[in-house]
């Protein structure tokens, strides 16, 4: 339980945090009144990557109508020689996460680096706040953080485009928009 693991950190917090899939159902992994809870909530598309341009983007565009998330994960898919981008009209999900308060991953996995720093770039141009993440699923994945802050210079990102910059409580007021 975070709040009494939070109360033996000297001063750091542990924010609780999930990642839930986007299916193309339209069903959630988990309802809403688990999803309203205080924390972070991230979305991410894992499966049926090859649904068309407007399939896809409606997909996630659905998924961020739901006040309780609030960052769509590695938005593009790709997986770096691997797998292609997701055919998404992402300025249109760019502008969709702005407006609706949402943020969009910078995910610094090296064999994402998923948004493209030209993508970077166009987040910084609408005004959307990105989440840089090592997407890390053991400890030694950690240090992929430096590969993501090489991505947001190179998408010239700065550290007001970033939320990891924010204090605590600004932190938390954001995700609560």
């Amino acid at each position: 339980m975070p709040s009494r693991l939070n109360e033996t950190l000297d001063g750091r917090v542990l924010i609780k945090a999930c990642e839930l899939d986007i299916p193309d159902s339209g069903r959630r992994d988990l309802p809403d009144s688990i999803l309203a809870r205080p924390g972070l909530k991230v979305c991410a598309v894992h499966y049926k990557f090859a649904l068309s341009r407007e399939l896809q983007t409606e997909r996630i565009l659905r998924a961020m109508d739901n006040p309780n998330l609030n960052v769509l994960a590695h938005p593009t898919g790709r997986l770096i020689n691997q797998r292609p981008p997701d055919e998404v009209d992402l300025e249109r999900l760019i502008r969709a996460a702005r407006d609706k308060g949402r943020f969009m991953e910078l995910d610094a996995h090296p064999g994402r680096l998923d948004p493209t720093n030209e993508a970077c770039l166009m987040e910084r141009e609408i005004g959307l706040k990105v989440a840089i993440s090592d997407d890390a699923h053991s400890t030694s994945s950690l240090d992929f953080m430096r590969f993501g802050m090489d991505q947001a210079r190179r998408g010239w990102l700065s550290a007001e485009d970033v939320l990891g910059t924010r204090s605590l409580r600004a932190l938390r007021r954001l995700l609560r928009r």
